[in-house]
């Protein structure tokens, strides 16, 4: 994977790679500056209410505040087994309103495609946009809107359009997913899902910066495209990718960009020494400041240690079944890395007990418990922030959840703010 940037005097126009990028002549300036627009007050407070992030000093960067504080948002992805869909869709967003109240820095949403028991969210920045006109000082993220399987143009205009929609609230989770079986369906080869990123996310970048530009890759081509809105915040939403392979890794720290991680088929020591490779190539690339990592992890917080364990058991299993499962179709495909790895990968998770995942994979507990773990993960690591998985399998009640979303920004979140 190579970086993606483009000369700081956009008169100039090519750059190195598959595709060739050609901008209207304009005046030089640094590359995805725009001018600032003046927000509204009630923007302030947004900005202010998310103490994890302040304005970016480079392209792609966003930097920690404080040491001390970190981020906390929850992840929206699961359907709860037996619910419709209606019933899917209100509950999405009482757990965002519960978020908004209970001083959640951001709500994160998940994009499933042709799996309808699992999840109805396949229209992701839709939901955020419902999301968004339901509260004034959440953040809503995208975790992850999958590039190959959209074209560039469109997702940087709904992406921009959303970021007005919600007041500069908007933050972009980008990856290419796991899932072959939604490439299959689209008619797009697995295969190609690491080189479309790569185009997609070029054209996202520059399509943000509201000029004229043409583009000839292999997988897109167009001539004089000037895409509208430009983003609301500048000079664009925090772009944070997810890394889950070790070659990842160092591709995302020399792009520039922020990471999400998880456990599901990772050791801690396996995070540790591929954030190492991250964060050495952001530094060589020259970035300022220091990269942000943010942990995807399943978080329980119970009123005791029994139901901490007990509670989410059945729930917890079946979320790790059907990853092994998802982890094994992509066994062999082009685009999934050795098939070595992913069959050693795949037979780990299939191999977990209960007992294991309480361990290594998850942060179950009373709030004293989750703050313990939540600490030794931040220190390991060097976490900036955590969205919490609060229904892994879908088969936690709803009222469950959200006693343990309570527990959780009421006892456990102030311990890192």
């Amino acid at each position: 994977m190579h970086a993606l940037s483009f000369a700081g005097c956009r008169a100039t126009g090519r750059r190195a790679g598959p595709g060739i990028l050609h901008s209207a002549p304009s005046r030089c300036q640094a590359p995805d500056v725009a001018p600032r627009r003046s927000p509204p007050a009630s923007h302030a407070a947004n900005v202010r209410a998310c103490p994890a992030l302040t304005a970016p000093t480079a392209p792609g960067e966003y930097r920690r505040e404080e040491a001390d504080v970190m981020h906390f948002g929850i992840f929206v992805e699961e359907m709860r087994y037996g619910a419709n869909q209606v019933s899917a869709f209100r509950d999405a967003f009482e757990l965002a309103q519960h978020a908004e109240a209970w001083g959640l820095d951001c709500v994160w949403l998940g994009e499933i495609h042709f799996a309808p028991m699992r999840s109805v969210i396949s229209a992701s920045l839709q939901v955020a946009s419902a999301i968004a006109t339901r509260t004034r000082r959440l953040r809503v993220g995208t975790a992850v809107t999958v590039l190959p399987l959209n074209h560039p143009l469109r997702i940087a205009e709904e992406v921009a359009t959303l970021d007005h929609i919600s007041e500069g609230r908007l933050e972009f989770g980008i990856g290419r997913s796991g899932v072959a079986r939604s490439y299959d369906i689209y008619g797009i080869a697995y295969g190609e899902s690491q080189a479309r990123f790569r185009e997609a996310l070029e054209i996202i970048r520059q399509a943000w910066k509201g000029e004229p530009f043409s583009y000839d890759g292999e997988f897109y081509r167009f001539q004089g495209a000037t895409v509208a809105p430009r983003p609301y915040q500048v000079p664009h939403p925090p772009i944070r990718m997810a890394a889950n392979t070790e070659e990842t890794f160092p591709a995302v720290g020399k792009m520039g960009l922020s990471v999400f991680v998880g456990l599901r088929a990772a050791e801690v020591s396996d995070l540790q020494s591929h954030l190492a490779l991250y964060r050495r190539a952001w530094r060589e690339a020259g970035h300022l400041g220091d990269p942000s990592v943010y942990l995807r992890v399943p978080v329980y917080v119970s009123t005791t240690e029994q139901g901490a364990v007990e509670e989410p058991r059945e729930s917890l299993m079946h979320f790790f079944g059907r990853q092994t499962e998802l982890a094994r179709a992509v066994v062999g495909r082009a685009g999934a890395g050795p098939a070595d790895r992913r069959r050693a990968l795949a037979e780990r998770m299939a191999n977990l007990s209960y007992e294991d995942v309480l361990a290594k994979k998850v942060a179950f507990g009373t709030p004293a418990g989750v703050i313990d773990r939540l600490t030794r993960l931040r220190e390991e690591l060097g976490l900036d922030g955590i969205v919490a998985e609060l229904n892994p399998g879908g088969r936690i009640p709803l009222e469950l959840e959200t006693r343990s979303l309570r527990l959780l920004t009421h006892e456990v979140m102030p311990a890192f703010k």
